[in-house]
């Protein structure tokens, strides 16, 4: 198997402290299925070509693993293994590229920021689909893709192309974006692996697609083809790429809306005093959105909360300052977000007793899980717009029909304001990741329907500067269970 990455710049052989790998040495690393080498071809000022090749011996792979049918012997000897690419040249890509996929140069760190004019060419590429599969993968990604199928047989025409390609990308990308897309769509593209796809593989596959998979126009059959058509682990991928990694803010939530003046009879917000006479300061909407949450947390009695898509945690902190709080669980579909949630909150170095208020866990809010259940009241704040419209009824069943809190927050933006944003174009919604955004109508149209149907109340209320035109820049609707649960969770 051969794969070679080509830049051309000024400083193409600085593409070799990107890599961690010398352009003057031929390295190899011992694979399971065989030897991984890694080279460069050439390594001139300005152009640089680095080649993985990967020699698998395929009878060693089936050696030793107990007898098999004696029809199929032949296919130890004569198969496609040692020249097409597969999930094998991705695992090796993964292992011999580690640091460069994640994004680290701790010798030149401007070097992995920057965006490279990069060729990549595989010569032989399983490719289930055809070359338009080739190109629905990987060009939404910014590459230039030349596929060329690759005859059955070159003299004899009239047998067609085979199911394989000679793939060519081009396109200007930070390398470990580059490889990123490799590792999870040349498995993709095959449409098989040569290991036994697991629950490991979806935390693989989320993992790598951190920033791009989730927005892709293909995401559904990448998922599929990559975890080989196991449809509770497609599912399980599916929710986790649908929903946000919270772990990356919200620019405009530390925006004030109103860089205006008020309108005639308008309250022109909070504000707190500056330093040394500057004038007052008004608060960012996070932080106003975020005292709004509390405030109905502790109107509502609570003592236990689960904060569902927690993010980095500035609400558990928040509850954590409050003694009255005395039971808190933080969830989020990203390990990533719970991680940066667990180091800003300290939970390390936590006092015991502090310590014993809180948990953080790993799970998404269209699914049912069982240690979400029990608490006083559940808070989705900012998280709805981030989940699929057609996720929407597992979310709600899973929040109000089997977790079903006494009280559960809700906080989402309200679409009408978005024209008071000077810098948000006509049109987009507030954040790359939402899947809607919803007007005070079309809120209250969805909170009084899901209430109706599992036993609550609504109220809708505002967060910020009431708008008279457009409103207030977040809505926030308060469910107040009014029946007793009715089974649904053991079902």
């Amino acid at each position: 198997m051969l794969l070679t990455l080509t830049t051309r710049d000024d400083a193409a052989r600085d593409l070799g402290f990107v890599l961690h790998k010398h352009p003057d040495r031929v390295q190899w690393f011992d694979q399971a299925f065989g030897v991984a080498h890694v080279l460069y071809p050439q390594a001139d000022d300005d152009v640089v070509t680095v080649a993985l090749v990967l020699e698998v011996d395929p009878v060693a792979l089936v050696r030793g693993k107990g007898a098999r049918d004696a029809a199929f012997s032949l296919a130890q000897y004569v198969n496609d293994r040692p020249y097409a690419a597969s999930s094998m040249l991705a695992v090796a890509l993964g292992r011999v590229f580690r640091t460069a996929m994640a994004g680290r140069c701790d010798q030149r760190p401007e070097l992995a920021e920057r965006a490279w004019p990069l060729e990549v060419h595989v010569p032989s590429v399983p490719c289930r689909g055809g070359a338009d599969a080739a190109v629905r993968l990987f060009a939404p990604l910014g590459w230039d893709v030349e596929v060329t199928p690759v005859p059955l047989d070159p003299t004899i025409p009239e047998w067609g192309d085979s199911r394989y390609v000679d793939l060519r990308l081009r396109g200007t990308l930070r390398v470990a974006d580059a490889l990123q897309h490799l590792y999870v769509l040349l498995p993709t593209l095959d449409a098989a692996k040569h290991y036994w796809v697991g629950l490991d593989e979806v935390d693989k596959l989320v993992r790598a697609g951190q920033g791009w998979l989730a927005d892709h126009p293909a995401r559904d059959e990448i998922a599929r083809r990559y975890l080989a058509h196991r449809g509770s682990l497609v599912a399980s991928a599916v929710a986790r790429l649908a929903e946000v990694d919270d772990a990356e803010p919200e620019a405009l939530d530390d925006a004030v809306p109103a860089d205006r003046d008020a309108l005639p009879g308008e309250d022109p917000g909070p504000a707190v005093a500056g330093e040394d006479g500057d004038p007052p300061a008004a608060v960012p909407l996070a932080r106003r959105r975020l005292d709004a949450v509390v405030e109905q947390l502790r109107l509502a009695g609570a003592r236990s909360v689960v904060d569902l898509g927690c993010g980095e945690g500035h609400l558990l902190g928040a509850l954590l300052d409050d003694p009255r709080f005395d039971r808190l669980l933080g969830v989020d579909v990203s390990p990533r977000a719970l991680e940066v949630a667990a180091r800003r909150l300290h939970l390390d170095t936590m006092p015991a007793r502090r310590r014993a208020r809180i948990e953080l866990a790993q799970s998404s809010v269209t699914y049912t899980d069982a240690r979400v259940a029990g608490f006083d009241a559940a808070v989705l704040m900012e998280v709805v717009e981030h989940v699929d419209p057609p996720r929407l009824a597992a979310l709600e069943r899973a929040v109000l029909g089997v977790a079903a809190p006494p009280t559960v927050v809700v906080t989402t933006p309200n679409a009408e304001h978005n024209v008071r944003y000077p810098t948000l174009a006509a049109g987009t919604m507030r954040h790359h990741d939402h899947r809607f955004e919803w007007t005070r109508a079309e809120l209250a149209a969805w909170a009084r329907a899901a209430a109706d149907r599992y036993g609550y109340d609504v109220e809708l209320l505002g967060v910020g500067d009431d708008d008279p035109e457009v409103g207030p820049p977040t809505q926030l609707a308060v469910f107040r269970r009014t029946t007793e649960t009715t089974g649904e969770e053991a079902r």
